[in-house]
């Protein structure tokens, strides 16, 4: 069984309620959801990387953890790595690695639920699409997402680029509120630090007052990452 890599590498969490912690990143390779602020777009054609097989995979995982002290955590993202054309070998590779008792974090685009994998991993982090995406949001899936999985199973992350951005997520949660009552999962801001830009300081401030303004719903978790190595260093 083969697998569709972009790169495996062993570096700190830079977002979401994780973030400071060392783990290593299984980075899938081929994605259709086409958002439009996108930091990874090299990941995107399914066709850019040769097939890599399970065992190969794995083998490079066991090597990056043997020689860093024995991190044991993996976090599977992309890409996509969600879409249908990765999930049965996805599938196999975290039985195996679940089989190695690591601890395993999937990086969810939000636009569908895959309950196999979801049930196989320890955390899920799920995307809410803000309107900067271009991508259009299917509020079901993340409806569904509180219904069936415990608070301390999943975050959910949305990318703040601008006003109408925060107030979308804000709508989002009020109305998930209003139907499904009080919840206490953790919904991360994160404000948007685009390629080539500077540090957009003013936009980082401008969403912690719109939260602290608005009732202080989520937590404001900026990409740590691109503020050691800008935002366009990849593998970091």
């Amino acid at each position: 069984m083969e697998i569709l890599i972009n790169s495996i590498y062993l570096a700190t969490e830079g977002e979401g309620v994780f973030i400071g912690t060392p783990q290593i990143f299984v980075r899938l390779q081929g994605c259709l959801i086409g958002c439009l602020n996108c930091d990874s777009k090299d990941t995107w054609d399914f066709k850019a990387n040769k097939p890599q097989s399970i065992s190969q995979v794995l083998e490079e995982i066991e090597n990056i953890s043997q020689n860093n002290n024995l991190v044991k955590r993996v976090s599977i993202t992309g890409g996509d790595p969600l879409h249908p054309a990765h999930e049965k070998a996805l599938t196999i590779l975290i039985q195996e690695l679940k089989s190695k008792n690591y601890f395993l974090n999937i990086e969810a685009s939000g636009t569908r639920i895959v309950e196999p994998i979801f049930n196989l991993c320890d955390f899920v982090s799920f995307d809410h699409k803000t309107p900067s995406t271009g991508v259009k949001y299917n509020l079901g899936n993340l409806e569904t997402l509180i219904k069936n999985y415990p608070h301390t199973k999943f975050q959910v992350k949305s990318v703040i680029e601008t006003e109408q951005d925060f107030y979308e997520a804000l709508n989002v949660y009020q109305t998930l509120n209003s139907k499904l009552g009080t919840f206490n999962f953790n919904w991360c801001l994160t404000p948007a630090y685009n390629l080539t830009e500077q540090f957009p300081q003013s936009r980082f401030i401008k969403v912690v007052e719109l939260n602290q303004k608005n009732g202080a719903k989520f937590r404001v978790i900026g990409q740590q990452h691109k503020w050691m190595f800008g935002p366009d260093q990849k593998n970091v």
